[in-house]
């Protein structure tokens, strides 16, 4: 059973650029690179590393949706309070 993840994320304003986001991501952009780029949230400069972390940690959309991934898999735009997320799982224990 997954107790913990680690992931990465974007976190961008609008539906619309997040999804041109994972457009440019899934036809070759480097997830890292981009969050440097574009994210809004002071992760970004870690290339949107977050770290690893349980459930009851982060909003529960953005938990449902990292602990749904697979490791090295980039979800759909996701919606919370805070703006529209791509994020990227890194790794499950």
């Amino acid at each position: 059973m997954t107790t913990k993840v680690r992931a990465s994320h974007i976190l961008v304003g609008t539906e619309q650029e997040a999804k041109e986001l994972y457009d440019e991501i899934q036809t070759g952009k480097s997830f890292e690179e981009a969050a440097q780029e574009v994210s809004k949230c002071p992760s970004g400069v870690h290339g949107g590393d977050l770290g690893y972390f349980e459930r009851g940690v982060m909003v529960k959309p953005f938990e449902d949706a990292a602990f749904d991934l697979e490791a090295g898999e980039i979800s759909s735009p996701i919606q919370t309070q805070f703006g529209w997320h791509l994020i990227k799982l890194v790794d499950k224990k």
